[in-house]
């Protein structure tokens, strides 16, 4: 791959993962029109995305583990919830119009947006929300379902996770966030990115920019977010949500 295509990949990738380290997901919706731009196939394209994106969830890995901000209880239900959703996703073929999918997860996407900017208070603190056993039961559904769409999709779904976390687990954003990097960036990107593989191909030799941005970025995205708290980290959640949701539905 020619160095200036290694050098445009490398600023592409540090810039969409920072930004989505710091507001809880997006960045595939800016890194993977960048190598379809740069010439991969749909296909080929989304698979090294994948790849791409773990070291996003290692980079955040690395700083939120500095903090402590895991629970073990979340992380088991996310990996138990989410990554049979993530494998039955990347193992369907959509039926969809490609066009038709991207207005679809547009509105949903600028939806998220819309309904955190309603709630003024929403993930400021962590509030204890879930105590039943159907409780926590519709929180794994939530999950799977979100997985498939992970799976099956270009990106942007952990934006909805971090909404999901927020608004019916009861965490502050900056909980949800780390959370969302952690288990949805390395565990269902990394088990996407598996079956995605040995369904599709990977261009090994577009990697190495990618990883290396998406490592950095992830790393200070959550050092960022860390430092900023939980209103500055709402109001990157709401830009981001708005910006991509609008970038989709307008084409």
């Amino acid at each position: 791959m020619p160095f200036i295509d290694q050098a445009i990949l490398l600023a592409i990738s540090l810039a969409a993962n920072a930004f989505s380290a710091f507001s809880g997901g997006g960045a595939g919706l800016v890194q993977l029109p960048a190598l379809i731009f740069l010439g991969l196939p749909f296909a080929v394209a989304l698979a090294t995305h994948k790849v791409a994106s773990v070291a996003l969830g290692v980079g955040a890995t690395l700083r939120h583990l500095r903090e402590r901000t895991l629970h073990a209880r979340y992380v088991a239900l996310m990996l138990a919830a989410g990554l049979p959703g993530v494998i039955a996703g990347a193992g369907t073929i959509p039926h969809v119009p490609e066009r038709a999918a991207e207005i679809a997860l547009g509105v949903m996407t600028a939806g998220l947006g819309l309904y955190s900017l309603a709630h003024r208070g929403l993930g400021q603190r962590t509030i204890e929300r879930v105590s039943s056993r159907s409780a926590w039961a519709v929180g794994a559904m939530g999950l799977f379902l979100i997985g498939v769409l992970n799976g099956s999709l270009t990106s942007g779904t952990g934006l909805f996770v971090t909404l999901w976390l927020v608004r019916w687990f009861g965490m502050d954003y900056r909980m949800a966030v780390a959370h969302t990097l952690v288990l949805v960036g390395v565990f269902w990107n990394g088990t996407g990115a598996l079956t995605l593989g040995w369904l599709s191909e990977i261009r090994w030799d577009w990697l190495p920019a990618l990883l290396l941005g998406s490592l950095i970025g992830g790393y200070l995205g959550a050092h960022w977010s860390i430092a900023a708290g939980n209103r500055w980290i709402k109001r990157g959640y709401e830009l981001v949500t708005l910006l991509i949701g609008l970038k989709l539905i307008l084409g």
